[in-house]
């Protein structure tokens, strides 16, 4: 049986991939709720999908509680969160910066078990709910001056793997996509003897659909995209 959403929360919400998502999702019929540290330049995305935009700080736990309490006394709990925040420290191992390392880690990682234990917390009750995970390359190798960011990624990725066994059972659909590539925007465009180079958002936004819309006789808990000129 594929299960119905109504109600989608996107966390780390901008321009690129989450704008993308939330006119997806609004397409379809859900409602969207953004969150962000600064939701003020969310207003036009707000106007175009109908969404409502929060203010949260996903590596803060006060933050994150506030925002469901907040999502509770509105339009109600989502039933479809997507975790989307990263940060990374770049820059040879010996020399990088421990404090800014834990502030990446807090926020690639910490912060998606925040988000996603709050959201699991009320699907549960309802047996019923889907939560993405938006991971990188990085998630399953490791880069040369990025190791902040492949700690971060894998972490998040081993939250995924576990959550996704234990809360399936209970009608919930975790589910990790590995973004292997660099994703099209206004600002980063790919060159043009290489057409289709980089990732389209809105492509990707497809497949996340695609995953939520997966019967449950049959859910992946996780799917790689690439262009097709990324090695593999």
């Amino acid at each position: 049986m594929t299960p119905r959403y109504k109600h989608a929360l996107i966390v780390g919400a901008g321009a690129g991939l989450s704008a993308s998502l939330a006119r997806k999702f609004a397409g379809q019929g859900l409602d969207v709720s953004l969150a962000a540290r600064d939701p003020g330049g969310l207003a036009a995305l707000c106007g175009e999908t109908g969404a409502d935009a929060y203010a949260c700080d996903a590596s803060s736990r006060d933050d994150v509680a506030a925002l469901f309490a907040a999502l509770d006394g509105g339009p109600g709990s989502p039933d479809v969160v997507v975790y989307n925040p990263s940060a990374r420290v770049r820059g040879p191992f010996i020399e990088i910066d421990a404090e800014g390392v834990e502030k990446a880690l807090k926020i690639t990682a910490y912060g998606g078990f925040l988000v996603a234990q709050e959201a699991a917390r009320r699907m549960v009750e309802k047996q019923h709910g889907a939560i993405l995970f938006t991971g990188a390359s990085a998630s399953v190798k490791g880069y040369v001056h990025s190791a902040s960011f492949a700690m971060g990624k894998f972490a998040l990725r081993g939250l995924a793997q576990s959550i996704a066994r234990e809360l399936a059972p209970s009608g919930i659909h975790v589910a990790h996509f590995v973004i292997d590539g660099g994703i099209r925007g206004p600002s980063h465009s790919e060159p043009t003897d290489k057409p289709d180079s980089m990732l389209d958002p809105d492509a990707i936004a497809a497949s996340y659909w695609s995953v939520l819309t997966q019967d449950r006789s049959a859910w992946t808990w996780e799917i790689e995209l690439r262009p097709w000129v990324e090695s593999f």
